[in-house]
């Protein structure tokens, strides 16, 4: 069988990207990591296949992505619809908040995230 879930082949590439952590994403992890919401346990930096997930609680099966500039250039955004389509084929939820949401409306981005997170346990 297949690893599917952190495959060897993307670790470089998720140790990178643990590494180049932006300033929006730093700010979801402090309110997320140690089960601060709900709870619920949430990796970094989370492969599923060949597509990293910036953040993940494996029991919920939530992937959380927050976008930055990078994500609404050129090809970009077709790549993350692909991606999120591939991601969610695996009975993923996927939320998704921009850098601007992280900086402007935290409370409503946690919101979110916690009224999801009540919806799944349902």
């Amino acid at each position: 069988m297949t690893k599917f879930y952190n495959k060897p082949s993307e670790k470089v590439k998720r140790r990178q990207l643990r590494q180049d952590i932006t300033k929006a994403e730093k700010i979801i992890w402090a309110k997320i990591k140690n089960r601060q919401i709900e709870n619920c346990k949430f990796r970094r930096q989370y492969s599923v296949d060949k597509f990293v997930i910036d953040f993940y609680s494996p029991i919920l099966k939530l992937a959380i992505e927050i976008d930055g500039d990078s994500h609404f250039q050129n090809d970009a955004v077709e790549y993350d619809v692909e991606r999120q389509v591939f991601i969610e084929s695996a009975g993923i939820k996927f939320l998704r908040f921009t850098n601007e949401d992280v900086y402007g409306n935290l409370s409503g981005v946690l919101e979110s995230i916690v009224q999801t997170i009540r919806d799944i346990r349902q």
